[in-house]
């Protein structure tokens, strides 16, 4: 199942998407599943799945104001460093990773497909990093490794965009250059793990204006998804609807010579064959 987040007349609903559209669940399946986030923490995907079954999509896909897919979850981690090759592009020496490299990002930085993301006023290194998530579904803490794809409810798309100069404006951190507001996207949907094995391999890559710059796939990961799942759980509660960000591949803006960063009108995709194609325009602020 694909499922979302919308404004439909300024109000954020949430539906499956189908062929030919939307069916919308908002009041389809329990006044107690407000969002998506409700619903995974409800342990209701079988009740979605027989509320969509046999029904005609209500809204037309393009027609939608997308938003993404988890409107409020408690944690959004993002993991740095995580492909093959990432570590050599700092050209630091520095020995490979022995834990993955952790920040956070706010919802107030992300938006969904098809909105613009905003290129702020007080830089112009706008960069993009087209990364998979992974949406957990069961909570937990201390989850054993053996065991951590089954706390796996889905995966999404996202674009992780950076605005690299304000990432150094700390000396230990890159919180500032990674919280712009709508600097980032997330969606279209979640693709739920009864649908999509999270064991993958998934493939992921990153277009700007047609031209790819990203190109890889997990199984390239130095730090798979149950690997993330065991490490974030040893010092923090997994909660239902939580999201990992799991690292981009090489081909940032930042590591060409001279960098290449997105501009006014820019068009940045991000996509996994399996999941579907993340797609955003860049805007300036105003």
């Amino acid at each position: 199942m694909r499922l979302l987040s919308y404004l439909l007349d300024g109000e954020a609903r949430y539906g499956a998407a189908v062929d030919g559209g939307v069916v919308d669940l908002t009041r389809r399946i329990g006044r107690d599943y407000s969002d998506v986030k409700a619903l995974i923490a409800a342990n209701a995907l079988a009740e979605a799945h027989e509320a969509v079954a046999g029904q005609k999509p209500d809204h037309a896909l393009d027609k939608l104001v997308l938003l993404p897919p988890v409107l409020a979850p408690e944690k959004l981690w993002c993991i740095g460093v995580n492909y093959a090759e990432r570590n050599a592009e700092y050209k630091d020496n520095s020995d490979l990773p022995k834990y993955p490299s952790l920040f956070v990002r706010s919802m107030s930085s992300m938006t969904g497909s098809g909105q613009p993301i905003e290129k702020p006023k007080v830089s112009d290194q706008l960069d993009y990093e087209g990364e998979l998530v992974i949406v957990i579904g069961q909570g937990g803490r201390h989850i054993p490794r053996e065991k951590a794809w089954s706390h796996i409810f889905g995966m999404t798309l996202c674009n992780e965009g950076t605005i690299r100069d304000w990432l150094r404006h700390g000396k230990f951190n890159v919180t500032q250059g990674k919280n712009f507001d709508r600097s980032g996207s997330i969606g279209p949907w979640i693709v739920t793990s009864d649908e999509l094995d999270p064991r993958g391999p998934h493939d992921i890559t990153t277009r700007v204006n047609g031209e790819v710059r990203q190109q890889d796939t997990t199984e390239r990961l130095m730090f798979p998804f149950d690997f993330l799942i065991s490490y974030l759980s040893t010092f923090a509660t997994l909660k239902p609807g939580d999201m990992i960000v799991t690292g981009t591949p090489t081909g940032a803006g930042a590591r060409f010579d001279p960098p290449r960063w997105l501009r006014d009108g820019d068009v940045v995709e991000v996509e996994s064959s399996r999941i579907g194609v993340l797609r955003n325009t860049v805007a300036a602020e105003q």
